[in-house]
């Protein structure tokens, strides 16, 4: 088997899962479509994130930041003109005097959130294990507060609402769809490799010439433009947003997506997704009458820990999608 072919695999597979469940989505009834367009969007935010994580090796918990200013960056900039002033009074005058479509909000989320990515990561991609890792969350935090407190710049601690719901099955799966090819693209192009050579030995990847700093700046910044757009997709599903919807409860479950399915491969990070938004939203059904409020969150804790300790590499070992060869 060619390997050009293996490599139009690892790709096609993945793209596959996001037409099956973007089709299915069109068959159902209202009540569990949510549920399947949570899944793709899902989707974009666990792939957006496999972009720095799983190419640099470095484990970020700042990178929802960037999908809560895009999606309140998309949000806000499409709450149509003659709501805005009532609803959003104290925005500044070029946020509340103007207002775009859909597909402008989302390349509007996309820079916001790659041009964060860039500003904070300059320092930032200096950084390695505990220190990025604590360096990150403080970005989350920082982003967070600022969002929750600043008015000028959105509701506050209140709910954005009227965001028109533009994000049904056909942009939800194309949107999905986008941020896996442009991941894959990016992993296979010569960045990409320069990356995963400094999450296996960085040491070594200077010694040859890698510049380890530009090459983690080139992947986060990348992976916060898909972040913000992912955030776009999102609040254009949900038409109301507030600050808590896009933190710690969202970064924990991307994360345990991204574990789940395997941290170092665009498979594992779109099985991961899947498998776990598939779970969570059964979860969520029996609180509402079976299991104790909360219980989701508790038992998407224990599979994730489960899976640590069981297989590290996740369910996919942490290897893309290939087709084994027939014997004979």
């Amino acid at each position: 088997m060619s390997k050009r072919f293996e490599t139009w695999v690892a790709l096609a597979g993945p793209m596959l899962l996001i037409v099956i469940v973007g089709i299915a989505s069109s068959f159902v009834s209202r009540a569990n479509e949510i549920h399947f367009l949570n899944a793709l969007v899902a989707v974009a935010v666990v792939v957006a994130i496999y972009v720095f994580v799983g190419n640099s090796g470095v484990l970020s918990f700042g990178q929802i930041s960037f999908v809560a200013l895009g999606a309140f960056a998309a949000g806000v900039m499409t709450v149509p003109l003659e709501s805005k002033t009532g609803i959003l009074p104290d925005l500044f005058p070029l946020l509340r005097d103007h207002t775009i479509g859909n597909a402008a909000s989302l390349i509007l989320a996309a820079a916001v959130g790659g041009g964060f990515a860039f500003l904070v990561g300059l320092p930032l991609m200096r950084l390695s294990g505990l220190a990025a890792g604590i360096a990150t969350f403080a970005v989350l935090e920082i982003t967070h507060n600022l969002l929750r407190e600043w008015i000028k710049i959105g509701p506050g601690a209140t709910t954005l609402s009227l965001v028109p719901e533009t994000t049904g099955s056909l942009q939800a799966t194309l949107g999905a769809l986008l941020v896996v090819v442009l991941a894959y693209a990016y992993q296979r192009s010569p960045l990409g490799r320069k990356a995963r050579a400094t999450r296996e030995d960085p040491a070594a990847a200077q010694a040859v010439g890698i510049n380890v700093h530009r090459q983690r700046l080139w992947a986060f910044t990348l992976s916060g433009a898909l972040c913000g757009f992912a955030g776009g997709l999102l609040v254009h599903m949900l038409g109301s947003i507030t600050t808590e919807q896009v933190y710690l409860e969202l970064t924990f479950l991307t994360l345990a997506m991204l574990v789940v399915g395997g941290i170092t491969s665009l498979w594992g990070a779109v099985i991961g997704a899947l498998a776990v938004s598939g779970l969570d939203s059964v979860l969520g059904n029996a609180e509402d009458g079976i299991l104790p409020e909360g219980s989701r969150l508790v038992i998407l804790g224990a599979l994730m820990a489960l899976v640590l300790i069981a297989r590290p590499s996740g369910l996919t070992g942490g290897r893309e999608l290939r087709l084994r060869r027939e014997p004979g």
